[in-house]
């Protein structure tokens, strides 16, 4: 997905055409929105793509599949693979406890034998051996826990990199579902069902059509009358003499100048260097892409 502000330029014949009178503006700019380009994130089939030019959209809304078949196989050999590595996975304390329960039998022959040696009933070989016999275990013992510590920490890496990849072909699944980043209109469709689309294939196009920007500009000396958050008039031109006036607010105001662009017009035709004003206009259905527009300084009815 790629986010950008997309500037229509609109062919403006003369100021005093639009307006009726040279000086009726400060500015003049033409109308724009923030457009939204939707690409695939996903290879495969475009199965489904419900989007029509014009029709508005839901943020999160679904609207289109790219196939899932493949993925969804690899997830479900993946989770064979999750039981199988979990079927594999040692239980320690029953495979030890034969090797325990010869460890208490030797520490009662051992405990046995001492008795006897105290009472003269045994010798001291007898002895040496059940302790030799004990150590043994012991030894034992510790080397059955050793080696199936080893095999569960191998094993819980083998889980966790099988996890990894489950989590991974999930997110490639969530992937071929397309949905609407943002609320808007569906200003462009790119692409329809039955292509094959890759990563990065434009599939269609949306603009916040509620929310305009009249992009206008300013001279240097005009700087001193804008500020952020100001509270401005702006004028919709239809043609034929048809205007309609906006409350706008300044959201942007440009830190660099650069060349008046082609075909627009200043208070001072005889300025090269104009600063770009972005203000932020309430649309009420009328305003449309690339539209020209006019920009008084002084709020609505003033």
């Amino acid at each position: 997905m790629h986010m950008r502000f997309f500037t229509t330029t609109f062919l403006l014949l003369t100021l005093a055409a639009c307006s009726g009178g040279g000086d009726s503006y400060d500015a003049t700019g033409t109308f724009e929105t923030t457009e939204v380009v939707v690409s695939a994130e996903a290879s495969g089939k475009l199965l489904r793509m419900d989007v029509e030019e014009g029709i508005k959209l839901e943020a999160g809304q679904d609207v289109g599949l790219v196939d899932t078949v493949q993925l969804y196989l690899k997830k479900l050999q993946l989770e064979a693979s999750a039981r199988s590595v979990s079927d594999q996975r040692p239980d320690i304390r029953k495979q030890i406890a034969a090797t325990q329960e010869q460890i208490r039998q030797a520490e009662r022959e051992r405990d046995r034998v001492k008795r006897l040696l105290e009472a003269d009933a045994a010798n001291r070989k007898q002895l040496d051996d059940a302790e030799s016999l004990l150590q043994v275990l012991h030894k034992q013992l510790a080397a059955q826990n050793s080696s199936l510590q080893n095999s569960d920490r191998s094993l819980t890496w083998q889980s966790s990199s099988v996890d990894i990849q489950v989590a991974q072909v999930d997110d490639q699944l969530a992937k071929c579902r397309i949905c609407a980043p943002v609320a808007g209109t569906v200003l462009a469709q790119y692409a329809e069902a039955g292509e094959f689309v890759v990563p990065g294939t434009p599939l269609f196009q949306l603009g916040d059509m509620e929310r305009m920007y009249l992009r206008a500009y300013v001279t240097g000396e005009q700087l001193a009358e804008v500020r952020l958050g100001q509270t401005v008039t702006v004028v919709a031109d239809y043609g034929g003499g048809q205007q309609r006036e906006y409350e706008g607010q300044v959201t942007w105001i440009s830190d660099t100048s650069e060349f008046t662009p082609k075909n627009i017009l200043t208070r001072d035709e005889r300025a090269n260097l104009v600063y770009a004003v972005k203000v932020a206009v309430r649309n009420d259905g009328g305003l449309k892409i690339g539209m020209y527009g006019g920009l008084r300084f002084s709020p609505v009815g003033k």
